[in-house]
């Protein structure tokens, strides 16, 4: 079997590296300064070190931009994007694509398999019309789809992608055989064959979805027990000494997966006449943290008589999540825009994320190890390791404000 992967990110890198340790492996991207700088040896996502690059390359993978190049390939795995419109309305531009791509190389009994998150029946009834389009091959005759939904955590060095069970199906048994087969013999942790690819694509989405609803109910209790004077972080200490309390904490939920794979469950719903109020409500919760969060330092800054316009406020943390680089659907500049509408001025440090993406997706100037008694407020929005020794302390002067709750000293925390 000689495999391409087609979408070299978060997910796409990390399988190609596995699979190249027993395939011959083809890596594509349309973005020719990705595939240039994997070609040197370096992953911007941080998800393979310098010496994984090498041992695959070693084992024979190849890095292309040019479909030529993945013509002679016989199983495709698409691991692009399946971003959210300013609607909340799904986006399936860069998966179409990618399958209109496959389909211009497409031959007889080519399998192609896709791990993007979308909702049930994207697959079959997307994908599978553009390759028979594009290919002029008939689906389930002379190719065949799986689906095998990724379940990479991004910057997570101990759940990697061997290491995590993988869902499987394919769009005739025997596919499902082959498609199993595949996974499971790079994968430690096992497989689980799905009934079907409806099946597989409802248990991604749902996976992303449940953690976004719990995630909301932690987050509206923060907001309730601030209004108590409570401390949330105590009471989740304190709940979580009973053996079955799912212990989370509050914070910002952003990123391409959580934040955004729900809106794909309920387009579908509503497609269908069902509005999914629960699934909708979170997200409207967890939208609103950053809003709360801005607005509560405003609140700090006035109580310490504070002059909020032109005030100057470091914000600690730009990425989605801790030690992770990724600033797609980043929450932290929803804090940052809130500020400003109070005429603060702010300035962010973030010694994981890219200066140049920050300032090309945000128009942010990334600060270099900043002085932080030069400003008048604080927020750790992330808690990369760097941040954890990090020794601040609140006074008359600085308004110090902890959302993921890892400082030490603090005026408040979410």
């Amino acid at each position: 079997m000689k495999i391409c992967i087609i979408g070299l990110g978060y997910v796409g890198l990390p399988l190609a590296h596995a699979f190249s340790s027993k395939y011959t492996v083809v890596g594509f991207d349309i973005n020719e300064e990705r595939i240039a700088e994997l070609q040197r040896g370096y992953d911007r996502t941080f998800e393979l070190s310098i010496a994984q690059l090498q041992e695959a390359r070693e084992n024979g993978m190849r890095f292309c931009t040019n479909l030529a190049d993945i013509a002679q390939c016989n199983i495709f795995i698409i691991t692009v994007p399946t971003p959210i419109d300013k609607s909340n309305k799904p986006d399936l531009t860069p998966l179409i694509k990618a399958s209109q791509s496959v389909g211009k190389v497409l031959k007889k009994e080519d399998i192609v398999i896709y791990e993007s998150t979308v909702y049930p029946g994207v697959t079959e009834e997307v994908c599978v019309v553009e390759l028979e389009r594009v290919s002029g091959l008939k689906f389930n005759v002379d190719f065949f789809c799986g689906y095998s939904p990724e379940r990479i955590n991004p910057g997570d060095k101990n759940h990697t992608v061997t290491n995590i069970l993988k869902i499987t199906s394919g769009s005739t048994p025997q596919i499902a055989d082959k498609v199993d087969a595949l996974y499971a013999s790079i994968i430690l942790a096992g497989t689980h064959k799905a009934s079907s690819i409806k099946v597989a694509e409802a248990a991604k989405v749902i996976e992303n979805t449940q953690r976004d609803v719990n995630i909301a109910l932690i987050n509206e209790l923060a907001l309730i027990f601030r209004t108590m004077n409570i401390d949330t972080h105590d009471v989740l200490q304190a709940a979580a000494t009973k053996w079955n309390f799912i212990k989370l904490k509050p914070g910002l939920v952003g990123g391409h997966c959580i934040g955004v794979d729900p809106y794909y469950l309920t387009y579908k719903a509503e497609e269908l006449g069902y509005r999914a109020n629960l699934i909708l409500g979170a997200r409207q919760i967890n939208n609103g943290m950053a809003k709360f969060v801005a607005d509560r330092v405003i609140r700090l800054m006035i109580q310490k008589d504070m002059k909020i316009k032109n005030a100057q406020v470091l914000i600690l943390g730009l990425s989605f999540k801790e030690n992770c680089p990724d600033i797609r659907n980043t929450k932290v500049i929803d804090i940052i825009t809130e500020l400003q509408t109070y005429g603060c001025v702010l300035s962010v440090y973030d010694p994981v994320v890219d200066s140049d993406e920050a300032m090309r997706e945000y128009g942010l100037k990334l600060e270099n190890n900043p002085n932080i008694n030069a400003y008048d407020a604080v927020v750790l929005a992330v808690g990369h390791d760097a941040f954890l020794d990090l020794h601040v302390s609140p006074s008359q002067k600085l308004v110090v404000y902890d959302v993921k709750g890892v400082l030490s000293q603090y005026d408040e925390r979410l």
